[in-house]
């Protein structure tokens, strides 16, 4: 279909076509502590599944295409979840910037995001050109 766009498709499945396209072409720089790392302070584990790494950059790449200009603080609230904090009230807890902060580098790296001069990164059109790509496939396979 001509002129798909990332919004034109189902979130679900577009992260986890674009997580598998990160992971197949190989160009995503993946740490050597994510198979010991947790994904936020307020975690008890680190998560089960093996390509969660490529899922979050899949997800960050998605969320910086509908909204540009975003910073890692805002990824943190975004990944966050409520903490348990035993029998007093659940708060909201930011989920780890470290990790928020490797994934935009290597996502930058690969030319897919860019600093923008008002602050936070932005997709290139190298990126969206990517991202569109992916989503006209999904478009087509259904």
């Amino acid at each position: 279909m001509a002129g798909t766009t990332v919004k034109d498709v189902n979130p679900h499945v577009f992260v986890k076509a674009y997580a598998a396209y990160l992971k197949k072409t190989g160009k995503l720089d993946v740490p050597k502590w994510v198979d010991l790392v947790k994904t936020a302070t307020f975690k008890e584990l680190a998560p089960y599944d093996q390509d969660w790494y490529y899922i979050r950059a899949a997800s960050i790449a998605r969320h910086i295409y509908l909204r540009p200009n975003v910073g890692i603080g805002a990824l943190r609230r975004k990944h966050g979840s409520s903490c348990n904090r035993g029998t007093r009230p659940s708060h909201h807890c930011d989920a780890s910037g470290n990790i928020l902060r490797k994934i935009v580098q290597g996502l930058e790296k690969m030319e897919i995001l860019e600093k923008d001069n008002n602050g936070g990164r932005r997709i290139t059109s190298k990126g969206r050109k990517s991202l569109d790509l992916i989503a006209s496939q999904i478009v087509r396979e259904e």
